[in-house]
């Protein structure tokens, strides 16, 4: 299986998770509000400091963004572009959300693909500072309540990145028992996942969320990202009871560093993370 180096030793424990309680809700993010506190307000709305969502469409604008690029230093196995700021409203086409806290404050981490106003296809990873709400838009989200996903130094990567950590309950109101999880790098996304349901009598789940990245991408259809470095998000996803026993579906769109775009089904046991994959196991069964 692909392999990339980090700059720092790997940490034992391959998968950072809290199990905690959940519900599922759509919102409308607040047209003229930055993209941060129009997603900070919905949750809030519903009792909740966090979670993660799923975007199948959405206008922002002021707009900024960055992809994945080669590092220039040893100090990251892969960075980011500088970054990109298009012209009037940028149209998203599927996105992922994680809503957490980094410094003590609400913060995001954003993967999408979408059309800017010049017809142009990109993707990439959206920046809270800059970027506006240009008209409402509903958005699928799923509150964490017992855990919440806090951005903090990673050794092994050399980056600052959401994890899941225990948080005191909320209060509000849920129906599903739920994992956030975190895999870490170098270990096959679809197999990582399959254990871990495995040895935690999960038969059913649900993937919500789902923003990361893999060491390029290898698809069902038999298409190849060959480029090391992506961003990816889930369009869909679930773990089901298949012949073999447990598999997870995952349907992904990604960008790599060279700025090309490629989604599809992945194939199982041949997708490694690059640097990090969070996101949450709403469970069925």
């Amino acid at each position: 299986m692909r392999f990339i180096t980090q700059p720092g030793p790997p940490i034992a424990d391959r998968i950072q998770w809290v199990e905690a309680r959940g519900r599922a809700f759509t919102f409308t993010m607040e047209q003229g509000v930055p993209l941060l506190e129009a997603a900070r307000r919905g949750f809030a709305a519903h009792g909740f400091a966090g979670g993660v969502l799923d975007i199948k469409r959405g206008a922002l604008g002021p707009f900024a963004y960055v992809m994945p690029a080669l590092s220039k230093t040893p100090d990251h196995a892969a960075f980011y572009s500088d970054t990109y700021r298009p012209a009037g409203v940028t149209q998203l086409t599927t996105g992922t959300m994680t809503l957490g806290i980094r410094d003590g404050a609400p913060f995001f981490h954003c993967h999408a693909l979408w059309t800017d106003e010049g017809g142009r296809a990109g993707g990439g990873h959206i920046l809270p500072e800059e970027t506006i709400v240009a008209e409402p838009f509903e958005v699928e989200a799923f509150g964490l309540d017992g855990t919440i996903f806090a951005a903090e130094p990673d050794p092994e990567t050399g980056f600052k990145l959401f994890g899941p950590v225990a948080a005191a309950p909320s209060g509000a109101t849920t129906d599903r028992r739920a994992f956030a999880l975190r895999l870490r790098p170098n270990q096959d996304f679809a197999g990582c996942l399959e254990a871990f349901c495995r040895s935690h009598g999960i038969h059913e789940a649900r993937i919500r969320g789902g923003v990361g990245s893999t060491i390029g991408a290898r698809f069902e259809d038999g298409a190849i990202v060959a480029p090391f470095a992506t961003e990816l998000t889930i369009a869909a996803g679930r773990i089901t009871r298949g012949e073999s026993g447990l598999e997870a579906v995952l349907d992904i769109a990604l960008v790599d560093y060279t700025g090309a775009l490629a989604q599809g089904r992945l194939v199982r046991g041949d997708n490694p993370v690059l640097m990090t994959m969070e996101l949450v196991l709403e469970i069925v069964a």
